[in-house]
């Protein structure tokens, strides 16, 4: 069996910054410190903090004054970060300079009288602050099929959800464009986001099954799986080494493997050594390569 993975796989410049600056604080605190909500949406990475006193609360109220908390990679809204330091806590922003580059759009969208329509998943965190530094009118759509459920207006600008794929973003913009006057985009999908999804489609297209590995609580794994399955029905979603099974891999000639950008990769080795313990090959892990 031929193992294929993707060259582009694994954390991304975000991710990889917010566990620095989560490591890095810890070992200077020497004690606990908190992220307001879990930092990347990857359960065995967030097991790996709390080991590390880094332990996820949800409400700001329940830390001790003078405490550390770290804003986790999908942003929020700006007036917690604001409460927070007035309650005397220490506030240490790790929201993804992509992510926030999509709040600035949105907040300058609503500022220059456009109704604002957000292309992304509902209740999703990183909406959840789009939505709340942008403090204006606005409408979460989550696919094109959504769009009669705008509200008429002349003026409508589009932000995107980081994690979302370029297809989704192409269909709204084409129904958008016959129903508005006027209508600005900003298509804020992430560049690691889309060199992700390139080469997970790239190599689903030519492999017999493909491994998509990730948190199944990641937006970005979860697309990255849908966009391999519209080409090759035979895609899995796994999180850890615990989910593979030998019948994965019955008449299997080539297998490909593309990550999540909240995916370590220490996560895809271990997924790698135990697939070459129930293959009869010993394949070497090479990313973007045969391995």
């Amino acid at each position: 069996m031929d193992i294929l993975l993707a060259k582009h796989a694994g954390y991304c410049y975000g991710v990889n910054r917010a566990i620095k600056m989560t490591l890095d604080a810890s070992e200077q605190r020497g004690g606990p410190i908190y992220t307001l909500g879990p930092l990347i949406h990857n359960p065995q990475v967030i097991n790996k903090l709390t080991e590390r006193g880094v332990f996820p609360v949800e409400d700001i109220h329940e830390v001790e004054g003078g405490s550390i908390i770290i804003v986790r990679c999908h942003g929020i809204d700006p007036k917690v970060i604001l409460e927070a330091k007035n309650r005397g806590l220490r506030v240490i922003d790790a929201t993804c300079p992509y992510v926030r580059k999509v709040q600035n759009k949105a907040s300058l969208l609503v500022k220059e009288g456009y109704f604002l329509v957000i292309l992304g998943e509902r209740g999703h965190p990183e909406i959840n602050g789009i939505v709340a530094c942008a403090a204006g009118e606005h409408i979460v759509l989550e696919s094109a099929d959504e769009v009669n459920n705008l509200p008429r207006r002349r003026k409508v600008g589009l932000v995107v959800q980081t994690t979302q794929s370029q297809s989704n973003l192409v269909a709204l913009v084409s129904e958008l464009i016959k129903r508005v006057e006027e209508l600005r985009v900003y298509n804020t999908i992430c560049n690691a986001t889309m060199l992700r999804q390139r080469s997970a489609l790239e190599l689903a297209n030519k492999t017999d099954l493909m491994l998509v590995v990730g948190g199944k609580n990641s937006a970005n794994t979860t697309r990255l799986a849908e966009i391999c399955r519209g080409v090759n029905v035979h895609t899995l979603h796994v999180e850890t080494a615990e989910e593979i099974e030998e019948r994965f891999f019955q008449e299997v000639g080539t297998l490909g493997i593309t990550a999540g950008a909240s995916t370590p990769d220490w996560i895809i080795e271990e997924i790698v050594q135990k697939i070459k313990v129930i293959s009869s090959e010993a394949p070497e892990l090479k990313h973007g390569r045969a391995l």
